[in-house]
Formats: C-alpha cells, structure tokens, sequence
C-alpha cells in the first residue's frame, strides 16, 4: 500500500513535467510555490495542476464505484455504466449541447458561468440513480435490478443516438468531444466540488466493508448474519452513483476504468478482504488515471489523445484477461 502510494506521488510530479511546453522539474517547483517566472506559475497552477488533481479524484472515484458495483452484482464486468448512470449524465449533457433549448443555460456573467453541462450531466445521473432506487426498493432479486439497469442505459443510447442524428455539425461535434473524456479545462471551484463528491461517496463506500465482505459469500449468508440486503442495496447504489455521477458530469466518460481497475488491485494484493480492497483500489485508479493523462500528453506537437483512448488500451485486455481466465 505505502509502494502504491509512492508510485502515485512520483507520477503526480510526472503528470506536472507532461505537456506540449517543456519545463523541468526545478521549474515546475518554483512555480509551486509561486517563485518562478509568470509564464511557468500560469501553466502549472492553472492548466497542470488542476488536471493532476482531477485525475487522482476521478480515478480513485471511478474505481471504487465499480468495485461497489462488482461486488454487489458478483459479475466481474460490472462497471459504473452498468446501472446507466453514465448514460443519465451523458442524456443530461445531450440535452443541454445538443437541443437549440438547453437544459441549463448560464449567464457568462452569473456565479455558475461555467457549470451548465456539470449540472446537466449531475441532473441526469441523479434521475436514473432515482429510477434505479425505485426499482430496487420493489425487486428483492439484485440480477432483475441489474437487468434493470442495463436496459435503461440501452434505451437513453438510443435517445441519445436519436438526438445526435438530428443535431447539427457543431452541437454534434462539441457533444462528440465530450464523450472523449478531458481532465482538463477543470477550475478550482469545480475541483472542489469534485473533491466533496468523491469524499461523500468513498466515505459511505468505507462504512460498507462489513457488509460488503458478507456479499462476497451470497445473500442468503448475508441476511443470516444481520446484513439488512435492501437497505445495503440502496446505500451502495446511492455510493456508486455518486460516484460516478459526479466524475462523468466534469471529466466525461471514462471507459474501463471502473471495469479494470477493481481487478489490478486484486491481483497485486492477492485478497478479497474489503478492508483492503477498498483502499486499495481507490490508489490503483489514481495511479492507472494519473499514467493514462501522462501517456496522452506524450505524442507532443502540441496534440493530445482524448484520455479515454488510453483508458481503454488500458481496461481492454484487463477485460480481455477476465473473461478468458473464467472460460
């Protein structure tokens, strides 16, 4: 855990060296404590800085979500898009980028300039996770949930789909751009934000290691020794959603690393046990999250690959790995 910890602080200060401007490290220390040139302090504490932020939230985020989500469905492959959640935000976005009459529209001057796709794509994701806890409060078998789930995230695809065909060249494209996943062009007030959401999410992902260990052995095993399923149901789909939610409405989609992520940190600690997990997980997505954006600031001339490609070459043969090893 400590080594885990280790690895994500030198790639922090990695993530602080990458970017289409050259800068070494003693520049980029200078700069953090505000003793360097005024180009440098420009570049690290407004664009490197927060997008190194960004991505140990919504790495550490993403991965305990699907951790949840895995745990709770005992499926391998569930992920935070499995409930349709990201699907929810992306619909949310959808309607505010893609429709002549936004969701949320925001004065440049208002207090939440900035903010109008944030709040749509939190509407939405907050809208299906309401959906979802319905459902789960009336269905006491989690794999109805899970179908659920799967055909409401089928179903907003198609809307979605259905407003992109009729939107026009530059809705179409500022939405496409969207969906490629950017941990950049994120303001300290948003990371903040950000920052609140995760740690409301992972703290009520913590108080669940009891539960979630009784899980691993089958609900039956969990009610006969006092978990309460459908209360812990709802709670950790509350925890997953938000989750989720909140990364997807600032960073976009971020393919596979929910999906990988639970799977590495089981490997490099050989357990199941929760208590570890958890913690666990929530370091290898800051770390997997933090060497994607590096490798997708490598090309240089000024070109940076969607973050999203990375994370799927990436999670795809983490994936892949998964379901050859169950075959």
């Amino acid at each position: 855990m400590a080594g885990l910890f280790l690895l994500m602080l030198i790639l922090f200060m990695a993530d602080m060296l990458t970017g289409s401007t050259q800068m070494a490290a003693p520049d980029v220390l200078k700069a953090l404590f505000g003793s360097g040139p005024a180009g440098d302090e420009i570049i690290v504490m407004q664009f490197r800085l927060p997008k190194a932020l960004t991505a140990i939230l919504a790495g550490a985020a993403m991965s305990v979500s699907g951790l949840l989500m895995q745990t709770l469905f005992r499926n391998p492959l569930a992920g935070p898009d499995v409930m349709g959640v990201s699907s929810g935000a992306g619909l949310g976005v959808a309607l505010t980028l893609l429709t002549l009459t936004p969701l949320f529209t925001l004065a440049e001057g208002s207090i939440l300039s900035g903010w109008g796709v944030i709040l749509a794509a939190w509407a939405g994701a907050g809208a299906v996770m309401i959906i979802i806890m319905a459902v789960s409060v009336r269905m006491r078998d989690i794999m109805t949930v899970l179908i659920v789930g799967m055909l409401l995230a089928s179903a907003i695809s198609a809307v979605v789909s259905l407003m992109q065909y009729f939107s026009n060249e530059v809705m179409l494209r500022t939405y496409v751009i969207w969906t490629m996943g950017n941990l950049g062009n994120i303001s300290y007030p948003q990371i903040r934000a950000l920052a609140l959401a995760t740690a409301a999410g992972l703290a009520i992902a913590f108080t669940m290691v009891k539960p979630l260990n009784a899980i691993l052995m089958g609900e039956t095993f969990s009610r006969t020794v006092g978990v309460r399923m459908q209360r812990t149901r709802i709670v950790l789909l509350a925890s997953a959603s938000i989750l989720a939610g909140s990364v997807t409405a600032f960073c976009g989609p971020l393919a596979f690393i929910g999906v990988a992520v639970p799977h590495i940190a089981r490997l490099l600690f050989g357990t199941s046990d929760h208590r570890i997990l958890m913690p666990a997980t929530a370091l290898a997505g800051a770390v997997i999250l933090l060497l994607s954006d590096i490798i997708s600031a490598l090309p240089g001339g000024g070109h940076i690959i969607p973050v999203n490609t990375v994370t799927s070459l990436i999670g795809i043969p983490v994936v892949l790995w998964i379901i050859l090893g169950k075959t």
